[in-house]
């Protein structure tokens, strides 16, 4: 036995856009078995590693467990086609932003739903994935979640509310460390540094400390006292960011954005068609 996880087989990932394949590449490189995977998308464009097909008619054997990898707004006509080939046993994963267990129900009446949020870390396994379930029991529980375990840093959340605020800080959570670190780079270059120094100096002292409180469990807060010598250089710097609660309004004010768009979304999901609500890009 080679002790990794084992996908529930046949696996079938219904579309398969920057998230479901962050996680197929997550479990390939990992070593998980996905010989007996298989991705359904309209177009039929190939994702590595798996079997890629563009109808429901050429997955082959009926599913044990299905991964929603598609928009929020396509929910309504790939459920129609999807409906047919479920069973009360079949276990469905859905990555569908703020779409919540009652209205993937409503649409999906099977007996094992799981909504999960990971991020595109999970690509690489040094993901964050939030799960959450009414219906498995232990022993499904223990399977999904030793799953996205293998992609980085999984946990089942108490409640749908406590799932949605894991998604808007990790879910999102990397764009806006991007965009920090592209501001970084940016104000090196201003300080006379090429574009190519300046951006892996932003990159490898964000992941560099990261990676040290990681390993050694500091906090933040005792990071950057460290860092900072009185009345120095980054004392300096912190001011700016510190003072009035610059930085800390900043982030609330963007993860709370993040978050109101999920309320959105799932409030568009329990109406009776999401194809009504506004259209996501």
């Amino acid at each position: 036995m080679s002790g990794l996880p084992e996908l529930p087989a046949p696996c079938w990932f219904v579309g398969c856009g920057n998230m479901g394949k962050a996680i197929v590449d997550g479990w390939r490189g990992g070593g998980i078995d996905l010989a007996r995977t298989v991705v359904i998308r309209p177009s039929g464009e190939p994702v590595e590693g798996v079997q890629t097909v563009g109808r429901f008619a050429d997955a082959g054997a009926p599913p044990k467990l299905v991964v929603l990898a598609f928009k929020p707004q396509q929910l309504d006509e790939v459920a129609e086609q999807l409906r047919p080939w479920l069973t009360s046993r079949v276990i469905i994963v859905s990555l569908l932003a703020g779409v919540e267990v009652d209205s993937l129900r409503s649409r999906l009446p099977v007996g094992q739903l799981v909504r999960a949020t990971p991020n595109l870390g999970v690509a690489i396994r040094r993901g964050v994935t939030g799960l959450f379930t009414r219906d498995l029991d232990d022993a499904g529980r223990q399977r999904i979640g030793d799953l996205f375990a293998a992609l980085g840093f999984a946990m089942w959340m108490a409640d749908e509310a406590k799932l949605g605020a894991l998604g808007a800080v990790a879910g999102a959570g990397p764009a806006y460390v991007a965009r920090f670190i592209a501001a970084l780079a940016k104000a090196g270059e201003e300080r006379g540094l090429s574009p190519e120094i300046a951006a892996t100096i932003a990159r490898e002292t964000v992941l560099g400390t990261a990676w040290m409180a990681a390993t050694t469990g500091e906090t933040m807060e005792s990071v950057a006292k460290r860092v900072a010598s009185p009345n120095g250089t980054t004392e300096a710097g912190l001011r700016v960011l510190d003072t009035d609660g610059a930085l800390d309004a900043l982030v609330k004010r963007t993860i709370d954005a993040a978050a109101d768009r999920g309320a959105e979304l799932a409030a568009a999901a329990r109406g009776p068609s999401l194809a009504e609500g506004e259209r996501v890009h």
